[in-house]
């Protein structure tokens, strides 16, 4: 269905302690549905299940109504294309293994029908999606000739901030022999995070339901406590003073390179920096990337819009998340770059178009 209508929608994250999935809610969800009317595909670009936060079974009852809703508002003519993102990249991990041992490695934008080959738990995401059809594709997908999508979790072997899954990634890249030069293709990204993934994942299956969000929200406390304004308790700001110090000792480690500077405008130069170098190793260069992971949409009109284009002229779009963060939706939520909803229109001529469904 290249170049069909479609809308894409970026980390869901069914399951997510809290209750801030957004789309449990009947309003939000409404808002989707209708947002769908006119187009003929939709896809779902990563971390659609929140697989972190406890077992398969509760981030797919959490998924069972809207997702029900999202294939009957479709039907059986139009078409749901799943992806997976690191925290649901268990979808996947059984599909990329038989392909393994059968066949050729993972290629850019490979995507197939969900059958037998499919792990179970994608093949329940694709019940609940019924009637309409599905296919799952990974890495990323082709929406036109000049639109690729990929949910962006390769972007974490390039960061710039030393997020957990940077340094772990850092470390897998010696582990599995892959050289100061880092990845070049699908197939040794893979060798680097699949193992972290399927370490996370395992734990989640496994850990106290009351404290296995933590897997997934050591980033969010962090942040919170490093630039928490004006509310940092005395170990935040113990933390930020050993920052400098930390990430130096990191970077004469070789696990770098890492930046001491930490703001709102330096993760989100990063996360860009870190996607450009994605698209360039995959050889993704062409008129637009839309990419999610960070749940930081744009480009919004306050932002700069030569930061959102990469060396060789791709112009690079992020979905955004359907999850509610407070401590990165900052003192005004409404305007937060980081406020769920957002979503991306794909018409079959013409620059994808970012909208948020949710803003009043």
């Amino acid at each position: 269905m290249s170049g069909s209508r479609t809308l894409v929608v970026s980390d869901l994250h069914f399951g997510k302690h809290g209750g801030a999935d957004v789309l449990r809610r009947e309003p939000a969800r409404e808002r989707l549905l209708t947002a769908l009317d006119d187009r003929d595909r939709l896809v779902l670009l990563g971390d659609v299940l929140e697989l972190r936060h406890g077992p398969v079974r509760e981030a797919l009852a959490a998924a069972e109504a809207p997702l029900r809703a999202v294939g009957a508002a479709l039907g059986p003519d139009r078409e749901v294309v799943v992806t997976a993102g690191n925290h649901d990249h268990a979808l996947v991990a059984d599909w990329l293994a038989r392909r393994a041992n059968g066949g050729p490695p993972p290629e850019l934008g490979l995507a197939a029908p969900v059958d037998w080959r499919a792990g179970e738990a994608l093949q329940r995401v694709a019940e609940l999606l019924a009637p309409a059809t599905v296919r799952v594709a990974y890495p990323g997908v082709w929406l036109r000739e000049d639109v690729y999508a990929i949910h962006g979790h390769y972007l974490d072997m390039h960061l710039t901030v030393p997020t957990l899954e940077r340094l772990g990634a850092a470390a897998m890249t010696r582990v599995v022999g892959l050289g100061p030069a880092g990845p070049r293709d699908v197939d040794e990204y893979e060798m680097a995070l699949a193992p972290i993934y399927a370490w996370i994942h395992a734990v989640a299956q496994r850990a106290d339901p009351d404290r296995s969000g933590m897997l997934g929200g050591g980033s969010v406390r962090g942040w919170d406590a490093l630039t928490g304004p004006g509310r940092r308790t005395l170990r935040g700001r113990v933390i930020a003073f050993g920052w400098p110090v930390a990430i130096a000792g990191l970077n004469r480690a070789g696990l770098g390179p890492f930046r001491a500077h930490l703001s709102g405008p330096e993760l989100r130069q990063a996360g860009l920096r870190a996607v450009t170098e994605v698209v360039a190793r995959l050889n993704a260069e062409t008129g637009y990337v839309i990419f999610g992971h960070t749940h930081r949409a744009g480009p919004l009109p306050t932002d700069d819009g030569a930061e959102w284009c990469t060396v060789g002229g791709t112009r690079l779009i992020n979905s955004g998340c359907w999850v509610e963060e407070p401590s990165f939706l900052g003192p005004d939520p409404m305007r937060s770059p980081y406020r769920p909803g957002f979503a991306v229109r794909v018409d079959e001529v013409g620059p994808p178009e970012l909208v948020n469904l949710l803003d009043a």
